[in-house]
C-alpha cells in the first residue's frame, strides 16, 4: 500500500490495462505464491500476518523468482475481469516480498527505493508485462483501482508494514477474490490498526486520510462507513466531540523466530 499519486478518487488510469476477455476460462496458476505463504507467512498474537524474510532459503528464492517470471509472461487483457484483478494482487504481493528479500538490512519499506532520497519503491520499474514495464504504484493507482473502483482493493494490498491490512494467507484467484476483498475489510476495520478509540480520540488508520475519496465524499461520510462495519466505532454519539488522528506504523512486517516478536 503506498502512497496516493492522486488525491482524486481511484487514482489514474492506464488505459492499456482496461480490456478483458470474459469468454476466456483459463485460471491464472498462483500455487507457487499459495507454497510462499504456507512456508513463510504466519499469523501472530497481535493479528498481524508476519512473513519470516530471513528464512527465506535458496528454494524458498527460486520459486518465487519462478512465479514473478511466470506471472511477467502472462496476458492479463486476454483474461476475464475477476481472473485480473486476482493476478494483479498476487502480483502486487509477491513484488513486494521480492523487493524486501533484496534489502535484507532495511527495517522499513521507505528506505527500498532505487532513486536518491525515493520515499520506497514504489515509482521503480519491478516487472515487464505485455512489453509494458510496470511499477508498484502503476498496478495500485493505474490499473487496479481506476479500472475496478473497490474501495477494498486497498485491504488486499500489502506494503510490508506493520501498519498495512494483512498480508492473505490465502493466493487470490478468480473463485475467492470476492470472499477475500469482502474478509479482509470486515478484518481490517475491526483491528485497533484500522479503527480503535483512545480517551476521546478516534485513532484511525492513514489509509483512511490518503484515499479517503474512494472510502467517502467527507470525513462524516468515513466515520458512518467505519461504524457501519465497527461495532465499537458505532456506539459513538457524537463523533464531532472526537478528535480524528491518523496513525500508519512502516515499521517492516517480519518475524522473528526467537519468540520476540
Amino acid at each position: 500500500m503506498s502512497l496516493p499519486l492522486l488525491a482524486s478518487p481511484f487514482g489514474n488510469l492506464w488505459e492499456q490495462w482496461n480490456t478483458s476477455n470474459e469468454e476466456n476460462q483459463s485460471s491464472v496458476d498462483h500455487s507457487d505464491w499459495q507454497t510462499i505463504l504456507n512456508r513463510h507467512l504466519h499469523p501472530s498474537d497481535d493479528g498481524i500476518n508476519r512473513v519470516s524474510y530471513q528464512n527465506f532459503d535458496a528454494g524458498s528464492k527460486t520459486l518465487l523468482k519462478n512465479y514473478l517470471s511466470r506471472m511477467a509472461r502472462v496476458t492479463p487483457t486476454s483474461l476475464r475481469k475477476r481472473e485480473q484483478i486476482a493476478y494483479w494482487a498476487n502480483l502486487y504481493n509477491a513484488l513486494t516480498i521480492d523487493l524486501v528479500l533484496s534489502h535484507p538490512k532495511k527495517k522499513t519499506i521507505k528506505k527500498m527505493g532505487k532513486k536518491f532520497l525515493s520515499f520506497g519503491p514504489w515509482d521503480d520499474e519491478v516487472i515487464t508485462v505485455e512489453k509494458s514495464k510496470v511499477t508498484l504504484n502503476d498496478i495500485e493507482h493505474r490499473i487496479l483501482r481506476p479500472i475496478w473502483r473497490d474501495h477494498r482493493i486497498h485491504f488486499v494490498l500489502n506494503c510490508a508494514s506493520l501498519g498495512c491490512p494483512n498480508l492473505s494467507q490465502t493466493a487470490f484467484t478468480f473463485e475467492n477474490i470476492e470472499e477475500q476483498m469482502r474478509t479482509a475489510e470486515n478484518l481490517f476495520l475491526n483491528d485497533s490498526r484500522g479503527a480503535k478509540i483512545v480517551g476521546e480520540r478516534l485513532i484511525l488508520s492513514s489509509l483512511f486520510d490518503w484515499y479517503r475519496n474512494d472510502f467517502a465524499n467527507s470525513e462524516k461520510e468515513l466515520i458512518s462507513y467505519i461504524a457501519s462495519k465497527n461495532s465499537i466505532v458505532a456506539q459513538i454519539q457524537n463523533p464531532s466531540e472526537y478528535q480524528i488522528e491518523y496513525r500508519y506504523d512502516w515499521s517492516l512486517n517480519s518475524r522473528i523466530t526467537d519468540g520476540k516478536r
